[in-house]
C-alpha cells in the first residue's frame, strides 16, 4: 500500500471539449473511432497523472462502447474519474457526450475504462495513493473495479492463441 496520503476521486476529476472537425470524422461524417480513442487516453491519462502526481503510462482500455455517434461540428466533452487505485495502478472511468451547439442537447456517446500504471524516471512502477471515497457508490465502484482487475489479470495471458495467429499471419507475408 501506498504511505502517500489518500485521495478524493473529485480531487482529480478531468473535464476536456473538443469540437468534432471534419479531419477526425469517417466517410459518414460522424467521429472516427480511433480520434475518439485517443482523446479517452488524453483525458484519462490526465487524470491519472492528477492523481498519482507520477508519470503514468496506460496498461489497458476496457469496456470500450460507442453508444451512438458524434457528428462532425458537434462540441464533445470528455469526464474522466479515478474510479479506484490499488497498488501500482488505477481504473479510470471516462464517458464521452456530444453537444448540439444550436441547441444544447447532449448524449452520451461513448464510454470506457482504462488502467494506468505509475513510473518512476526508470520505467519502475511507483505506488499510487489510496482513494478516500465521499459515498457509499463510489466504494461500490471501487468494489467492482477490484473483481474487473482480477478477471483482466486472468484474461491477459489467455490472449496467446489469437497473438500467435495475428503473428503467424505477418510471417506468412
Amino acid at each position: 500500500m501506498s504511505t502517500t496520503a489518500a485521495k478524493r476521486p473529485k480531487d482529480s476529476l478531468t473535464e476536456m471539449t473538443q469540437i468534432l472537425l471534419p479531419g477526425d470524422a469517417n466517410a459518414l461524417g460522424a467521429a472516427f473511432g480511433g480520434s475518439v480513442m485517443g482523446w479517452i487516453d488524453i483525458c484519462a491519462a490526465v487524470c491519472a497523472q492528477r492523481h498519482a502526481r507520477q508519470t503514468v503510462v496506460t496498461a489497458s482500455m476496457d469496456d470500450l462502447h460507442f453508444h451512438a455517434p458524434i457528428k462532425v461540428g458537434m462540441a464533445v466533452t470528455l469526464r474522466a474519474r479515478v474510479i479506484a487505485a490499488f497498488t501500482t495502478s488505477m481504473e479510470i472511468g471516462v464517458t464521452v457526450h456530444s453537444e448540439n451547439p444550436v441547441t444544447g442537447e447532449r448524449q452520451l456517446t461513448t464510454s470506457a475504462l482504462l488502467t494506468f500504471v505509475a513510473l518512476d524516471k526508470d520505467g519502475k512502477k511507483l505506488a499510487v495513493p489510496p482513494l478516500e471515497f465521499d459515498t457509499d457508490e463510489e466504494r461500490a465502484a471501487a468494489d467492482d473495479a477490484r473483481d474487473r482487475r482480477t478477471e483482466r489479470l486472468a484474461r491477459k495471458d489467455r490472449g496467446a492463441r489469437w497473438l500467435a495467429l495475428v503473428l503467424q499471419a505477418d510471417r506468412g507475408r
